[in-house]
């Protein structure tokens, strides 16, 4: 580092600057405006500015070097670790911290802290319950366990966790407004189309009375996302309606900041019908709705199990799906035809996937394994709530043991009816972050197993939705600042092996393997954890950083 002067007509500047190499070109880059040197001379009380500086920068360059030195580290082969300290962290939580604060939802947690008058942290617990469902979806662990694997130590009880929960649920339209407000400083949207979501979640408490089957919730949540999938408002509703009256109150919220989108309604079958159909018709409407495969015309079926006639988007070439082999695992393919039905020009897209295929192979012989060995329960199976949910068009309503040669013929296919213009790349994009949300919201609801009755509350019911928005929307500006190049579960994945050993004293060590992953990672947020050792003063900046609003 060095002192440069920078003079204009009135003033001599100082400042700090170093060389840095930028696309192979070198460059300065401005560490810290020092001041003007009229300024700096009265504060130093008459010493020479220019002096005072190139001292302080001597010693910035010192410290630097000191902080670049090798390290030596000592063990001993007979020594006991110390007993209950605990001492590998995760880290890769640092990169949703970025986009929380990013986001002002630190901010937000302060301002209701102050209207509440709260006695704990809402911000701790809002950001571990985030962090903790993010990075550990399928843990059942609650978020005050999960907050203690974080290199940043935080601790608050149960009592605090539902506290903050009914908190979140009463402001969760107060905290959606104010992210709303928030985004449009930090990106503009591509609002020429918005997406509408409807889906039916089931929730199950423990029956102390066979009978008791109304305990067993269905919960509706109508989601509006941009046409990049980052979530713009949600709304829930504790019974199942199925009538297209109720998604209005939620597009009329926005209506008036999006007079110029065209509304895109993605639901499942279970909210279908040629009435709904009929009301999204038009030309600031659309549809896309998921299709049983038990509702399809034969001639449809007939067409879809045809293996020849399949595409990849984007590409000419024509393909058997029966010839396909482990090298396609990861391939989408897809055909469609158009039909009129009631009126209606509709394109019927469907597409094949072997992940897919191997996943509902997968869960079906689960549920075969965990029905066989469950007792067999008197209840009124069919005047549950559960027997009027359909969770997934794909799967008919009987248990998976009783699953037919007729039904795992589908396996690894999806069908929609649209009548969405355009390439079928962006449909089939679309409802893929659809099944996305839907299993990412199921994968949340772990956050509360330990004590469901307590979350069923109804001033907490809201907070479980708010956790699945929030985490949405970190998820998908972590997406964007990616470009788009891995999926959730790479995302995920990647962000949990993100682990340090802690060496007392000295710093941390990573324990993961640097992939392309951790190095696109690093370039999208402008900073490392990748040093064989980060010192401990080093990580207490990145910490800062990472909390630092641009």
């Amino acid at each position: 580092m060095k002192l440069t002067l920078s003079k204009s007509k009135n003033s001599t500047s100082l400042y700090v600057t170093k060389s840095v190499y930028k696309n192979g070109k070198s460059t300065s880059k401005v560490v810290e405006k020092l001041g003007t040197y009229d300024d700096l001379k009265k504060k130093l009380n008459g010493e020479d500015p220019i002096a005072w500086a190139k001292k302080y920068i001597a010693d910035l360059n010192q410290k630097e070097k000191t902080e670049k030195q090798e390290l030596l580290l000592r063990y001993h082969p007979e020594k006991i670790i110390p007993k209950e300290k605990q001492r590998f962290f995760n880290g890769g939580y640092l990169f949703l911290q970025t986009i929380y604060h990013e986001l002002g939802l630190s901010d937000i947690c302060k301002e209701l802290s102050e209207k509440h008058k709260l006695s704990f942290s809402l911000d701790d617990i809002l950001s571990r319950l985030l962090y903790g469902r993010m990075i550990f979806p399928t843990s059942n662990r609650a978020a005050y366990r999960l907050a203690i694997r974080f290199l940043e130590s935080v601790r608050f009880s149960r009592q605090d966790t539902y506290r903050a929960l009914e908190i979140l649920s009463k402001e969760s339209t107060f905290i959606q407004t104010r992210l709303y407000q928030n985004i449009t400083r930090l990106t503009e949207r591509k609002t020429d189309m918005l997406y509408y979501d409807c889906t039916n979640h089931f929730f199950e408490r423990e029956q102390t009375v066979p009978t008791e089957s109304f305990l067993d919730l269905i919960v509706q949540m109508d989601l509006l996302m941009d046409a990049e999938g980052i979530p713009i408002t949600f709304t829930v509703h504790q019974d199942n309606q199925k009538e297209p009256l109720s998604r209005t109150p939620l597009e009329e919220k926005i209506a008036s900041d999006f007079q110029k989108s065209t509304f895109v309604i993605c639901t499942g079958a279970e909210f279908d019908s040629p009435a709904n159909r009929k009301f999204n018709d038009t030309e600031k409407r659309a549809f896309i709705t998921a299709q049983p495969f038990d509702g399809l015309r034969d001639y449809i079926k007939e067409w879809l199990l045809e293996p020849t006639g399949w595409q990849i988007p984007g590409c000419s070439e024509f393909y058997d799906i029966s010839r396909l082999d482990y090298e396609h695992k990861e391939i989408i393919f897809y055909k469609e035809r158009g039909i009129n039905e009631n009126g209606i020009e509709q394109r019927i897209i469907a597409t094949y996937s072997i992940n897919y295929r191997n996943y509902q192979r997968h869960i079906r012989e689960t549920k075969i394994n965990s029905e066989s060995k469950k007792p067999v329960k008197n209840t009124a199976l069919y005047n549950s709530p559960r027997s009027r949910l359909n969770h997934d068009p794909m799967r008919k309503r009987f248990p998976a043991a009783e699953a037919t040669l007729d039904e795992q013929e589908f396996d690894g296919f999806y069908v929609v009816s649209t009548n969405v213009k355009g390439a079928v790349d962006g449909i089939i994009k679309t409802n893929n972050r659809r099944w996305e949300i839907r299993e990412y919201f199921q994968i949340m609801k772990n956050e509360f197993k330990e004590s469901p009755s307590e979350f069923l509350r109804s001033d907490r019911m809201e907070a479980y939705f708010l956790m699945c928005f929030l985490s949405l929307f970190i998820f998908r500006f972590l997406e964007k600042k990616l470009l788009g190049k891995y999926s959730y579960p790479e995302i995920v994945r990647g962000l949990r092996n993100m682990n340090f050993f802690e060496i007392s004293g000295d710093g941390y060590i990573p324990t993961y393997t640097r992939t392309g992953f951790t190095d696109d990672l690093h370039e999208a947020f402008g900073f490392r954890t990748d040093y064989q050792i980060i010192k401990s003063s080093q990580m207490k900046l990145l910490f800062k950083r990472t909390k630092k609003v641009n």
